[in-house]
């Protein structure tokens, strides 16, 4: 069996998918998280993790004071900014952001800057392995290039090569990174086979061998489009049904009494995966001369939802003379999904800005939500707590557990629109549902 002796984790980029792993691996082996976010950093080396997605204590018990700690204990954490703390380890894992840009084409500025900040620090006998999500191809044929160029080091020869895609979901506190199965793949069988053993010593749900990088890759990509394109089916039978004045959530919960049924309910579809990897796959089909027809019409139905959302509320309060311009709007959530501070790539903000549109007073309240982040990303600034003040409409746009224990109806003016996202909602107390 193909091991890397004495084992060495250097982990490339600290958010929700780079820390829970850097903390597993640093609690068998001398683990380096590295980021160029020196808040984030401190704040880690501080013991506290804003994403959540590491408790304070388990964080506590791994994190080192210094790399020279990490070195000569075996194992342990240390954060750090400095290219240079991570020239002695063996296995380099990039867990950074691969977004999109205003126009839906992927942005692989964060890849291409983590791997030369690898091949400034790259040895013969070194792995690489890529996490973050991309389109097939890119691992081999965008990253390796830089690593070779800033090396002088030749892949397969000098260095090896990997990917095993993220499974990160934030705020689920079950499945977590070591209870979810995780894909391996090499740039050669036994490059594969190392890097496939390696991460079995800290995923306890297993893995799968995959049977080439750009399998991996693929896999991935494919993973969150089928999510978005069944999420945009149940989301246009919606818009159907709504016009039918059919319960969509009824017809889906008798639909799923079928065996082979699939339980997706309609919703906003956001976060920094089901709502941006679709488009990865798409350019790379387009890029190879095909058009995807079904990848990119559940894409423009899903990124249109929030604007339904809106607009379907305006609908009601005109039906029920309530003003319009200059009425108070609360929309209860700015998070990507409940019980999470993530506010990536949120279609929540849709709802908003079309409410915006039409000269609507609106306030947010999300108590999971950092507002500064809010602040600084959207121009939001969100309200602390929910006063006496009375709202035309209330929107239930993120289903927080805190929202469930709130007596929305005090906080509406008579004959206000009380209208539930989620359908989380008892429904004798809602005006619609989506």
């Amino acid at each position: 069996m193909n091991k890397l002796q004495n084992p060495k984790i250097a982990v490339i980029g600290l958010g929700y998918v780079g820390l829970p792993l850097a903390v597993e691996f640093g609690k068998k082996y001398p683990t380096v998280g590295f980021d160029i976010n020196s808040n984030r950093v401190k704040e880690v080396q501080d013991g506290y993790d804003h994403t959540l997605e590491v408790e304070d204590n388990n964080l506590k018990e791994v994190i080192e004071s210094d790399l020279l700690s990490v070195k000569s204990n075996g194992k342990g954490l240390y954060c750090t900014t400095a290219v240079g703390d991570i020239e002695d380890f063996n296995f380099y894992i990039v867990t950074v952001p691969t977004p999109t840009d205003k126009n839906k084409r992927p942005v692989l500025t964060p890849l291409i800057k983590a791997s030369e900040s690898i091949g400034k620090v790259l040895k013969k006998g070194d792995y690489v392995v890529y996490e973050s999500t991309v389109y097939p191809g890119v691992t081999e044929d965008e990253c390796v290039p830089v690593l070779e160029k800033v090396s002088g080091l030749k892949m397969n020869e000098d260095f090896f090569v990997g990917y095993s895609p993220e499974r990160i979901n934030p705020g689920d506190k079950e499945r977590t990174v070591t209870k979810i199965l995780k894909v391996t793949s090499g740039s050669t069988p036994e490059a594969a086979e190392v890097i496939d053993n390696l991460y079995k010593e800290v995923i306890t749900a297993g893995t799968h061998k995959a049977a080439s990088i750009k399998v991996a890759e693929a896999a991935k990509v494919i993973e969150n489009s089928q999510r978005d394109i069944n999420i945009a089916f149940v989301n246009e039978l919606a818009k159907i049904f709504n016009k039918l004045d059919i319960d969509t959530h009824a017809v889906l919960e008798a639909a799923g009494t079928k065996w082979n049924f699939l339980p997706f309910k309609p919703g906003l579809v956001g976060g920094h995966c089901i709502g941006v990897d679709p488009y990865y796959l798409a350019q790379k089909a387009q890029e190879a001369g095909y058009h995807p027809e079904i990848i990119l019409s559940g894409r423009r139905l899903n990124d249109d939802m929030g604007k339904y959302v809106a607009g379907e509320v305006v609908k009601l309060m005109m039906k029920r003379s309530l003003p319009v311009l200059g009425s108070n709007v609360l929309m209860l959530g700015i998070t990507f999904k409940e019980n999470c501070p993530d506010i990536r790539n949120t279609r929540a903000i849709d709802v908003y800005e079309e409410l915006r549109s039409y000269n609507i007073d609106v306030d947010v309240y999300d108590p999971w939500a950092n507002a500064e982040e809010v602040k600084d990303e959207f121009g939001i600034t969100p309200i602390s707590n929910i006063t006496d003040k009375q709202y035309h409409s209330v929107i239930l746009t993120v289903a927080h557990k805190e929202f469930l224990e709130i007596d929305l109806r005090s906080i509406l003016v008579e004959e206000g629109v009380l209208y539930d996202v989620k359908g989380v909602l008892p429904i004798h107390n809602i005006d619609a549902r989506l």
